[in-house]
Formats: C-alpha cells, structure tokens, sequence
C-alpha cells in the first residue's frame, strides 16, 4: 500500500453485496424469525444501499419502505427517497410525522431552549447547532446558529441546559420514526433495518432507542467510503448515490461535519481507519494535510466520543441476581 489514502477501503463490491445479502436473508428468517424488512428510506446514501441489500436478500415485495419527513426537512429528501423506492421496486408509504411532533411538543420546547439565547427568536426563523474544539484538541462545545426571515444571522455559544433540551427535543423526530417503522414491522411480522454506517456506528451518531434501535443492522461495517462505493456498485439512482450527508434536523442546512464530527466524512472515515490500525498521528497528518498535532487531536477526539457515546450500545442493566440458567 502506497500511503494512507481511499484505496484502504477498496472492496470486492459484488463479492461483498453477495456477502451482505446472505447474512441478512439467513437473519431475517433463521435469527428474528420474520417474513420480511422495514427500511424507513431518508433520501440519503445510507438508508438507500440499506433498502438496496433488502431488496438484494429477500426481493422487492418482501421489503416495506418508509418516507417520514417533517417540519424541518429538506424537500429533496422526500423526493430523493420516491425515486429510490421507484427505482427498486418496493412498497413505500409517506407519513408527515410533523402533526404529531407538534402535539407531543418538539417544537415548541425546542424554541423555548433557543428563545432563552435570543429572545427575538420566532418559530419562523431557522436555526442548527454547530460542533466546535474537538479537532483542534480542546473539549467540545456547541454553538447556536440563527438567521431572521430578514437573512440576519446570530451565533452565540449553547450552554448546556439549552443545548440538552434542544438534542432532547430533536431526538422526538428520530423516535416517533421508529415507533412507525415497529408499527409496521409489527403489522407485516417483519423485521426492521437499521442503517447507520461505521463511522455514525463507532462515534454513537444516534439516539438511543430511535435511528439506533433495530433488528438487524447491514451496513454498520462498512465505512461511509464503502457505503457509497457499494451505492454505486448497486446502481442507485444519482439522487442518493452520490448525495452529501447532512442531519437533516434542523431547519438550517446542517452537515453531520458541522453538527458531530471534526472532519468531513472523507477525512473522518481515514482518521477512523487510521487509529484503529494504529497508524501514527503523522502519517494521518501527512495524508489529510494537516498539522501532526491536529491529527493527534483528531485521535483524542475520536476516542473521547467512543466514551462517552459508550452507554448508547448497551443493553438495559439488569440490577437483580444473574439467572443459572
């Protein structure tokens, strides 16, 4: 190997599709003992190849697809997603979930977290939170960013009450996703595909008991490169092969760079791959063209959220006596 660069994720992608798909055939009907898979489908890349290998192991009528967009979301997202389901074949339902995060009081209390920062806040202005400190070594911090319909823009450093209560918020979204996707999982006796990749997987870019919560989980393994290599092996449509991640949250456009990780995707899946094959700080720094010292915090980083994400891959404790059988 020639350096460290993308060639370290170079796959046998119909090798690894076949692979893939095996395994989530033989777990649908041997492991969960279920008759097919639910993939609510974003627009994005992720959810795309995870609803591409659905339909790889068991065939289009044997995989349900979900489109929950809401008051936040991009309308690309939805339409992305309509080609996607099209284009494989599938059976797919659109429900807008923002009726009912309106009446368990998302919105709402999230604007109530902002309004205490800036007090002039409406609901009709757009707002996101930035991530800061990591990469250059110092402890993360989260910023609050606001623009007025009249295009002014606010930043101001989050505190943690407001920043917990905002997340706290926003987590309803990915909840009451999954509460539909079991309702149709249930319904159908299917099993329900979660789709985060390896880096979102490793990093704990989730919320526990939402886009975290599923039956089987395919592409976990697989580095977002990976991810979008194999979306291309696949033929997906351009729309999501090759569409940028972002969160898709808030209602300011909002990368998953900007919100969670120090790098772009690109850089974060070589750090990622780097350290856990313990490649020096200055090798990684030679290959992203920055400073050794940034890589090293980069490292740091990345370790300092396996941490403190650790409780998001735990199951519930069980605190009586240990069962002998």
């Amino acid at each position: 190997m020639d350096g460290l660069n993308a060639k370290v994720f170079e796959l046998d992608w119909e090798a690894e599709t076949a692979r893939i798909a095996a395994r989530l055939r033989e777990a649908t009907a041997r492991v969960l003992h279920k008759r097919g898979l639910v993939v609510a489908i974003s627009g994005g890349v992720d959810s795309a190849v995870c609803a591409a290998l659905a339909v790889r192991a068991l065939g289009p009528d044997k995989v349900f697809t979900l489109i929950l967009p809401e008051r936040d979301s991009a309308s690309s997202s939805a339409r992305n997603a309509r080609v996607l389901a099209e284009h494989l074949g599938v059976r797919t339902e659109t429900v807008d979930i923002a009726p009912a995060l309106a009446a368990i009081g998302c919105y709402a209390a999230r604007d109530e977290a902002v309004r205490r920062l800036l007090p002039d806040y409406t609901s009709d202005w757009r707002m996101k939170i930035a991530i800061a400190g990591g990469s250059a070594g110092a402890i993360n911090h989260f910023m609050l960013i606001a623009e007025s319909p009249e295009g002014m823009r606010h930043e101001c450093t989050l505190p943690l009450p407001e920043y917990l209560q905002i997340v706290a918020a926003t987590s309803y979204k990915q909840r009451l996703r999954k509460t539909l996707e079991y309702f149709h999982a249930d319904r159908l006796n299917y099993a329900v595909v979660g789709t985060p990749n390896r880096l979102e997987y490793d990093q704990g870019f989730f919320v526990k008991n939402g886009d975290g919560s599923a039956d089987v989980k395919p592409i976990a393994h697989l580095y977002k490169t990976q991810v979008y290599g194999l979306a291309k092996h696949l033929g997906l449509p351009d729309c999501v092969a090759t569409a940028a991640p972002t969160t898709d949250t808030y209602s300011l456009a909002q990368g998953q760079d900007e919100f969670y990780f120090a790098l772009p995707w690109a850089q974060m899946d070589l750090a990622l791959w780097a350290l856990e094959h313990r490649r020096p700080a200055g090798e990684l720094a030679t290959a992203l063209g920055i400073a050794e010292a940034a890589a090293a915090a980069v490292y740091t980083d990345i370790e300092r959220k396996r941490s403190s994400t650790r409780y998001l891959h735990l199951a519930p404790l069980l605190l009586g006596p240990e069962s002998s059988t």
